[in-house]
């Protein structure tokens, strides 16, 4: 059983968060910049939406195609959105 490009690429690339003191903050796993300002950072990451709330907040480093991506700041929340799951039934109809 093959898995799709995406999934196999999350596998490969894993998503971690390094926090120094609240005020610097260094990810792995990064897919994409949602929207951005000061007191808030959104992201794709390969583990689901995450938004960083805080105060003047400012990405110091980013490069997409590693997964990286370095922010400072005075970091006040990490939230991940949790994605439903589709159950079997669902998929059958609509899938």
């Amino acid at each position: 059983m093959s898995m799709n490009p995406k999934a196999e690429e999350a596998l490969a690339r894993p998503h971690a968060l390094q926090m120094e003191n609240r005020e610097k903050l260094r990810l792995t796993g990064v897919s994409d910049v949602n929207g951005f300002d000061e007191s808030l950072i959104v992201l794709t990451t390969d583990m689901g939406e995450l938004s960083i709330r805080g105060e003047a907040l400012h990405i110091d480093k980013i490069d997409l195609d590693a997964g990286l991506l370095e922010l400072r700041g005075r970091i006040g929340e990490l939230c991940y959105e949790e994605t439903a799951a589709v159950s079997p039934l669902w998929k059958r109809i609509f899938g």
